[in-house]
């Protein structure tokens, strides 16, 4: 049996779901299997995982972490991208209400921004978005939240664009990003390779001269190997398939990575970004409107 079916109808058994087997149901590992699940046309498995997060959304449209814990609500970027897929796979708008509501949260939502000083190179007067509120813009739910907003057709929407600018404006010299910094007292910091992926996700679809792109996706390439953690090697791929790069062994060492994960017992998340990484379905391939500009 191929491996990658086997996955799904696995990930299908535990939507929604959580980061590690047993845990409890959470709102990013049910985003991403809901996805996940679309590339292999189960809709209505994906449906069980946006129906589960329509439940959860606040008022205010944003989306928790879990049912137990409201904030942070950065987990509101992957329902909204999981809304807009299954709404484009089913023809019918039932979630249009859920995103409006999500992305009027998102566009009122602002990192924490200062004047520039000396101790950090990165523009800290860019505003993305945050782990949680009221703190600094990071890469990895900026990221998030640029997906989200070009898959409803805000790809030109002045917080997207500036969003764009914090992500090039956290690219590391020589290539790849971090958690969000870039140079601390002189210090040129590390790249890691999930921020990496994730925000070469985002930059898909534009038209970038930033020449950093081009050495971040040699990173990528240079860094993943049959070892690389589960996550990371499928925020890498992900992040390789966006601008149509695919690691020779991609699939070999994602299979791999789909039989280390069950033998230390698969939980929701890491089956859901095998499947996408498998499919090498990056988001916006599924959601991104006809037309959006770029």
């Amino acid at each position: 049996m191929d491996w990658t079916l086997d996955l799904v109808d696995r990930l299908a058994r535990v939507v929604p779901g959580g980061y590690a087997a047993g845990d409890e149901a959470t709102t990013e590992p049910t985003a991403l299997a809901g996805l996940a699940l679309l590339t292999q046309d189960r809709i209505d498995d994906a449906q069980i995982a946006a129906n589960w997060l329509a439940k959860l959304q606040a008022d205010g449209g944003s989306i928790g972490i879990s049912p137990a814990r409201h904030t942070p609500c950065w987990p509101t970027s992957l329902a909204i991208l999981l809304w807009q897929a299954v709404e484009r796979a089913t023809g019918r708008d039932k979630y249009a209400r859920s995103i409006e509501r999500a992305v009027q949260w998102a566009l009122a939502e602002r990192g924490r921004t200062r004047r520039r000083g000396p101790l950090a190179r990165h523009d800290t007067t860019l505003a993305g978005w945050s782990w949680a509120e009221n703190t600094h813009s990071w890469v990895e739910p900026t990221a998030m939240f640029v997906l989200a907003l070009k898959a409803v057709g805000h790809g030109r929407h002045p917080r997207t664009r500036e969003a764009i600018r914090l992500l090039s404006d956290r690219l590391l010299p020589t290539g790849g990003c971090n958690y969000g910094n870039t140079i601390v007292l002189d210090q040129v910091l590390l790249p890691h390779v999930q921020p990496t992926g994730l925000a070469m996700m985002a930059f898909a679809d534009d038209e970038l001269a930033d020449p950093r792109i081009e050495l971040s996706l040699n990173y990528l390439e240079q860094e993943l190997q049959p070892e690389t953690t589960t996550a990371s090697l499928c925020f890498g791929i992900l992040g390789l398939a966006a601008h149509n790069r695919h690691p020779v062994d991609g699939y070999a060492w994602l299979e791999n990575a789909y039989r280390r994960v069950l033998d230390q017992g698969p939980g929701c998340y890491k089956l859901a970004l095998l499947s996408l990484a498998a499919a090498e379905q990056y988001p916006l391939s599924n959601v991104l409107p006809t037309g959006e500009p770029k």
